[in-house]
């Protein structure tokens, strides 16, 4: 019988590959019309306060201002979401609608508050620098557990402690439970900073009016919630909004927001429909758009003799900045986490979501976990030095072990990926041998080797809506158009989609699947974009259900044609294939020919279908890095990092790897040097910019190593599971328990710099 090559499980050459190096891809500026307004933003100087009057006298003089818009003008839209959320149904369960297009109430320095529309960017920019505000400024607050003091600065009305959300847990009985006798009680405060994604391509879009609706070309990740978003901030039909997507140069969550594209549409909507362009710059990038959520973290372990962990206590308190947007579902994953990582049978769980005046804190690559990793796989780190164990063992001991069953999500732990990945990557950094060695070092260069692990989710079930759909259409030269709602931008879904596509319909080639990168929500059936590390799980759904409508047709006809059973036939590789003599009956591309252009029986083979998804997944896996430190220095050379995980099956060994090479390297930024920083005076942001934010680049990069361990996922079509964000997860906690086996000293508090060292060496009286 002929046998099927396998499309999936290959590293092929990337679909955008050589359009992208050549630079013939098309971004959102490449497809700006002539002609295109400017819009330029005036943003507060202040961190909190009230517009009272802002003078347009002498910016409506310059020449080339078409339109000047303030926030009192704004005051006539409804306020709107903003994070890139699925609709629900249930009121109760949407987003928090606290944004306007322009802000009359001040909530943080860099909000904003006018917008100048002119026919180029210099007069534009003259024009914002034209205008005169007169606030009336207010008290404002930088620290989360500041502002959850009475007497604190409001943010909003509707928060009067500031309090965005408030989450608890509950397992078993904590206070009971720590009244055993002969416990060892392990408690550190732990802090992640706040931090901005910094995508190649800073956010932008322009809008245009077009028979009577609204055009919006945005570098987005999510072209279908924009649609709904902006339809809500006009307060207009949502069909009357068309959103497209061209390629975009990254978002890693940034672009899971919607961030200008209700402004834009707005600005066009106000003079006459005309095409206008918002361009963010970096420095807006960095405070206008979305960060990281900055976490501190209490935790007490107690355990037993044996290693074992009897009760938990953990509290999170965490940054959300001055509005909503992901809110405190980022909060409550890395909260939820603490149960799932490290089960114990006593644990009491609180997260605290809080506002500050400080930028609206979003979704970012991990959603919470790489704060949460970070401070739980430093307690496990503090917790096996407090028993005298090693690392690898006391987690061997307790984390989530084969078989546990999340009573929320329903998520499964079928296989012991913990320990699969944490014993590949020992072999694979030599980790017995060199904690051997780095066991008792004295003098001023000392090594150190460290681990951490993490979980990750595979898409959002049940916290909301799951759904993929997608279109198929077979061409007259044998080869499948695709189009999806879920968007590639930059991580290489496409190429995905064109092996899974290849396989599930029986194509010779990836490369005979067509996919539609660039969504438009006119063309472009409903999908919910890229978030979650849910695309490749998710849209398999939705692929072979497609797949399978399709080649029911392909196969019908060909039953017609070649008048055989279609029980008796296969579609292998491009061919027609009588299975009971393997013989090919015929091409796809003669069956397509045949069939578009039979004169009795005509059609044009298309398959259409939406899958909604009600599983989830984990994925596994680890981190190890070895270390030097300079401790006069107060400086960090990586040597070593290795990154293991169980994501399934692997679709593109390539691209996997990439991926898992980009996580780390954000890892590293995120534990050793990034950082965004502010003036406790005036609230206003000191390092909005390339130069002065400590970016991790390729010359702060050790040899970066991944590996992967496939245990199929059982819920899936195809035995994935999320790949996408899991590598950013476990990097910098790694690095934090490396240091503390070269130093003896625990770090608690990312990123650990220069700054950072100084103070924890000099008061462990190792430099002085």
């Amino acid at each position: 019988m002929k046998q099927k090559e396998h499309k999936v499980g290959k590293p092929e050459l990337r679909v955008d590959a050589y359009d992208k190096v050549t630079g013939r891809t098309k971004y959102y500026e490449d497809r700006m019309p002539p002609g295109a307004l400017y819009a330029k933003i005036l943003h507060s100087d202040i961190a909190h306060g009230f517009v009272k009057k802002i003078d347009t006298a002498a910016a409506k003089k310059i020449p080339g201002v078409v339109k000047i818009l303030t926030c009192f003008d704004a005051e006539k839209h409804p306020p709107f979401p903003t994070a890139g959320h699925p609709w629900s149904m249930d009121p109760s369960h949407r987003d928090v609608a606290d944004r306007h297009m322009l802000n009359t109430h001040v909530r943080l320095y860099g909000d904003e508050i006018a917008v100048v529309i002119a026919k180029d960017e210099v007069s534009a920019v003259q024009g914002v620098r034209a205008l005169k505000v007169t606030y009336e400024e207010l008290p404002f607050v930088l620290d989360a557990q500041e502002a959850m003091k009475e007497g604190a600065p409001v943010l909003h009305e509707a928060f009067p402690d500031n309090i965005l959300g408030h989450g608890e847990r509950r397992i078993g009985d904590y206070r009971k439970a720590i009244k055993e006798k002969g416990l060892i009680k392990v408690e550190g405060w732990y802090e992640t900073p706040m931090v901005q994604h910094c995508h190649i391509e800073n956010h932008g879009c322009f809008a245009y009016a077009e028979n009577g609706r609204m055009v919006v070309v945005s570098s987005t990740q999510i072209p279908h919630i924009v649609r709904r978003i902006v339809g809500q901030a006009l307060d207009r039909p949502w069909g009357d909004i068309r959103v497209i997507k061209p390629y975009i140069g990254g978002g890693f969550g940034n672009k899971q927001d919607i961030l200008y594209e209700p402004l834009c549409a707005w600005c066009s909507a106000e003079v006459g429909g005309r095409c206008v362009r918002i361009d963010t710059s970096r420095e807006e990038t960095f405070v206008s758009n979305r960060v990281r959520h900055a976490m501190r973290f209490h935790i007490i372990s107690w355990l037993k003799k044996d290693g074992k962990l009897h009760a938990r206590k953990v509290e999170v308190f965490s940054d959300q900045g001055a509005y909503a947007s992901h809110g405190h579902g980022v909060t409550m994953k890395g909260m939820n986490s603490f149960a799932q990582h490290y089960p114990c049978d006593h644990m009491e769980l609180d997260s605290y979501t809080v506002f500050t005046n400080r930028p609206a804190a979003g979704a970012m690559r991990g959603y919470g976990m790489p704060q949460a990793s970070f401070a739980d796989e430093a307690n496990a780190d503090d917790c096996a030095k407090a028993l005298g164990m090693d690392p690898v063992e006391f987690r061997r001991l307790n984390l989530m072990p084969v078989g546990f069953t999340d009573d929320f999500s329903g998520n499964v732990n079928y296989f012991d990926s913990y320990g699969q990945c944490m014993t590949a990557a020992m072999k694979k950094i030599g980790y017995a041998k060199k904690r051997k060695a780095y066991a008792k070092q004295t003098g001023n260069i000392r090594r150190g080797i460290g681990c951490a692990t993490f979980w990750y989710n595979t898409a959002v079930y049940p916290i909301s809506l799951e759904t993929s759909a997608n279109r198929m259409q077979l061409n007259l030269d044998g080869t499948v158009t695709f189009q999806c709602g879920e968007t590639e931008i930059g991580q290489g879904a496409d190429t995905a989609f064109a092996q899974m596509v290849a396989e599930a319909v029986g194509l010779a080639s990836y490369r005979d699947v067509h996919v539609e990168s660039c969504q438009d929500t006119d063309l472009t059936p409903t999908g919910l974009g890229a978030y979650a590390s849910r695309e490749t799980y998710v849209a398999g759904f939705a692929i072979r259900q497609t797949a399978d409508l399709l080649r029911e047709k392909i196969l019908g006809h060909a039953a017609r044609l070649t008048r055989q059973t279609v029980a008796g036939l296969d579609l292998i590789d491009g061919e027609i294939v009588r299975m009971s003599d393997e013989k090919v009956l015929m091409s796809l591309k003669e069956l397509a020919m045949t069939v578009q252009y039979d004169p009795v029986l005509s059609e044009h083979i298309t398959a259409e279908s939406t899958f909604t998804i009600r599983n989830n997944a984990y994925s596994f896996g680890c981190t190890f890095a070895e270390v030097e430190v300079d401790l006069a220095l107060c400086k960090v050379k990586i040597l070593n990092m290795v990154n293991a995980h169980d994501c399934g099956n692997v679709i593109n060994p390539a691209l996997a790897e990439a991926q898992v090479h980009g996580g780390m390297s954000m890892a590293i930024g995120f534990g050793l040097s990034e950082q965004l920083l502010f003036d406790e005076k005036t609230g206003k942001p000191l390092n909005n910019n390339l130069l002065d934010y400590k970016l991790s680049t390729f010359t702060d990069h050790p040899r970066l190593d991944a590996l992967f361990i496939e245990n199929p996922e059982p819920t899936s079509p195809y035995g994935t599971k999320s790949l996408g964000e899991p590598p950013t997860c476990s990097g910098a906690p790694a690095l934090r328990n490396a240091i503390l086996q070269a130093t003896g000293v625990a770090m608690n508090e990312a990123p650990l710099n220069p700054h950072r060292m100084f103070a924890a060496f000099t008061e462990a009286g190792l430099i002085g």
